[in-house]
C-alpha cells in the first residue's frame, strides 16, 4: 500500500505555529509589494476564499483583516526535513515529491508498525507531537489514487481507499481530480462529454490516444486502477527554474537581458549544486495583459554553465516579438541527468567546447567564493548595481545608483527622511514617489556615501515597511548639485 503525506497549509501553519498571535487569524504567506502574489494560505484565510497564487491586492479586497508574512523558506526547508524523517521512521521507501508532500511504500511494514491505516496514524501523531504540525494523508494501492485520496478529507485527514473499494470510487471520481488534468484538458473532457474518470472507459485507447496523445493512454490505464509508477526514493528532479514578477513593468532589452543573465546564473548554481546538467533550456514571459508565453530549445550536450544556460535563453527571448510590456520573466531547465553520467566523446569537439568548459570552471570557481564569502562578493560586470564615474580633475571617484524600493514606502514620510539622510551622509540626486507605489531615488557620491544610503534604504523610515530593494546600473547619470525631493 502507498501512503500519500501532505502537510495542511505548510507555510502559514508554520508560521501559525512560531508565533502564537497568529493562532486563528486569516493568514497568507507571501511578498507584501503591490504585485506580490499568495504563496499559502491558511484555512482562517481560505474562508474567505483566497487561495495560492492569488494576487495579494485580491486577497485584501476579500479579507480586510488579513495578515501577510513573508515567505521564510529556509525555515520552511528545515521543517520540512525534520517532517522526511519522521516519516523515514517507518518506511525505508518514503518519496519527497515537494517542500510539503511525499509517498511512503509501507508494504512490507506491517510485522513492525501494524497495517497501513495505522501506520498513517502513528505518522500523523509522531508530526504533531513532534513538530506540532497537522497533516493529511491518503492510503491507496496505486500512487495517484493515493494523492487523491489525501486532499478528499482536508485539513487533518485519513482517507483509506482499499483495492475492493478501487472500482466504485475511480467510476465517480470527477475527472478534473485527477492530476495532469488541467483547463487545456479539460475543454477536451467537455467536448468528449467525459466528467468522470469511469466515463473514459467509453472510448479505446486509440481513439484516446488520438485525442489526448500519450496521456489518453494513461488516463485509460488509470481508468482501470493501473498506475506503474513506484515509489522512488531517489527519483532525479525533472526540472530547475527560477522566475521573477517585476515590480513594475518593463520593455526595454537591455534589462530584460540582465534579468535573464541573473536567472541563468541562478539555475546554473542550482544545478551544480546537485550534481546535475540539463539538455533543455526554456524561458517563460508574463505581458501586462497577464498573458503567458514559454519557449523551449533541446540541445545535444548537457550543460550546466549559467552562461551557456543565458545565451540560449537569450537567443529564445530574442525571438518573441515585444509588442506588450514584460510583467514576469523566468528561466527554466529540463531533461536532467547527473553530472556523473558518462558522455559519448565527439571525435571532433563541436564549436564552442572548448568555451562551454572554461565557463563551467569559471562559475564553479565563483561557487566556491560563495560558499566561503556570500553571494554579494562577485557578480557578473553588467549585474554590478554602481558605476564609477570620474570627477573633474582633482576631485574623487564618484559613484551613481538608481534605487527601487517597494513596501509600505509612501504617505509615511519616506521621501522626507530619506532627504534628510542624504543630506548627512552627503550624496546628492533625487527621491520621488512612483505610481506603482514603490520609490524611486538617485544617489551621486563616494563609493562609501552611496554604500551608506544603499544599506540605509533597506531599513528606511521609521513608520515604513520595506519589503524589496532594486539597485539599477546609472551608466551616464547626470551631476547633482544638491538631494532633492521630486514631486
Amino acid at each position: 500500500m502507498i501512503l500519500h503525506i501532505d502537510m495542511d497549509a505548510f507555510f502559514a501553519s508554520v508560521e501559525q505555529r512560531d508565533k502564537p498571535e497568529l493562532k486563528n487569524q486569516p493568514v497568507v504567506i507571501c511578498g507584501d509589494s503591490q504585485r506580490a502574489v499568495v504563496s499559502t494560505a491558511s484555512y482562517e484565510a481560505r474562508q474567505f476564499g483566497i487561495h495560492s497564487a492569488m494576487p495579494l491586492f485580491q486577497a485584501r479586497q476579500r479579507c480586510r483583516h488579513l495578515v501577510v508574512v513573508p515567505v521564510d523558506m529556509e525555515k520552511y526547508a528545515r521543517v520540512s526535513r525534520q517532517v522526511m524523517a519522521v516519516i523515514s521512521q517507518f518506511s525505508p521507501l518514503v518519496e519527497p515529491v515537494s517542500i510539503d508532500e511525499a509517498y511512503a511504500d509501507v508494504t512490507g511494514c506491517r510485522t513492525l508498525f501494524g497495517p497501513p491505516e495505522a501506520i498513517a496514524m502513528q505518522i500523523k501523531q509522531k508530526i504533531l507531537t513532534d513538530l506540532s504540525l497537522t497533516c493529511s494523508i491518503g492510503i491507496a494501492p496505486v500512487k495517484f489514487l493515493a494523492k487523491i485520496a489525501s486532499d478528499m478529507h482536508k485539513p487533518d485527514g485519513l482517507t483509506h481507499i482499499s483495492r475492493e473499494q478501487m472500482p466504485a470510487v475511480l467510476k465517480n471520481l470527477p475527472i478534473e481530480k485527477i492530476p495532469g488534468v488541467g483547463t487545456r484538458a479539460m475543454k477536451q473532457m467537455g467536448i468528449l462529454n467525459i466528467r468522470t474518470l469511469g466515463d473514459v472507459q467509453r472510448f479505446d485507447t486509440d481513439f484516446l490516444s488520438k485525442k489526448l496523445g500519450k496521456f489518453g493512454v494513461r488516463l485509460f490505464q488509470l481508468s482501470c486502477g493501473i498506475d506503474e509508477s513506484r515509489v522512488q526514493t531517489r527519483a532525479l528532479r525533472k526540472s530547475i527554474s527560477s522566475e521573477t514578477t517585476l515590480a513594475a513593468d518593463i520593455s526595454d532589452f537591455h534589462e530584460a537581458k540582465d534579468i535573464l543573465l541573473a536567472h541563468s546564473r541562478r539555475v546554473g548554481r542550482d544545478l551544480r549544486k546537485k550534481g546535475l546538467v540539463c539538455c533543455s533550456v526554456s524561458i517563460k514571459i508574463k505581458f501586462s495583459d497577464f498573458t503567458l508565453i514559454t519557449r523551449s530549445r533541446k540541445i545535444d550536450e548537457p550543460i550546466c554553465s549559467g552562461e551557456a544556460i543565458f545565451h540560449l535563453a537569450l537567443s529564445l527571448f530574442e525571438q518573441v516579438p515585444l509588442k506588450k510590456r514584460i510583467r514576469l520573466l523566468g528561466v527554466g531547465v529540463s531533461h536532467l541527468q547527473s553530472a556523473d553520467v558518462p558522455v559519448q566523446m565527439a571525435l571532433i569537439p563541436p564549436a564552442g567546447h572548448r568555451l562551454k568548459k572554461q565557463w563551467e570552471s569559471v562559475d564553479r570557481a565563483v561557487d566556491r567564493i560563495f560558499e566561503k564569502f556570500g553571494r554579494d562578493m562577485v557578480a557578473p560586470a553588467v549585474l554590478k548595481p554602481m558605476t564609477a564615474k570620474p570627477l573633474p580633475k582633482g576631485g574623487k571617484m564618484t559613484q551613481s545608483m538608481k534605487v527601487l524600493i517597494s513596501g509600505k514606502v509612501q504617505r509615511v514620510f519616506f521621501r522626507m527622511e530619506t532627504l534628510k539622510a542624504a543630506q548627512k551622509t552627503g550624496v546628492t540626486g533625487y527621491v520621488k514617489n512612483r505610481a506603482d507605489g514603490s520609490v524611486e531615488a538617485v544617489f551621486q557620491g563616494t563609493p562609501d556615501q552611496v554604500a551608506q544610503m544603499e544599506k540605509w534604504c533597506h531599513t528606511g523610515a521609521p513608520a515604513s515597511r520595506v519589503d524589496q530593494v532594486v539597485t539599477e546600473d546609472m551608466p551616464s547619470a547626470p551631476d547633482f548639485s544638491t538631494f532633492e525631493i521630486r514631486y
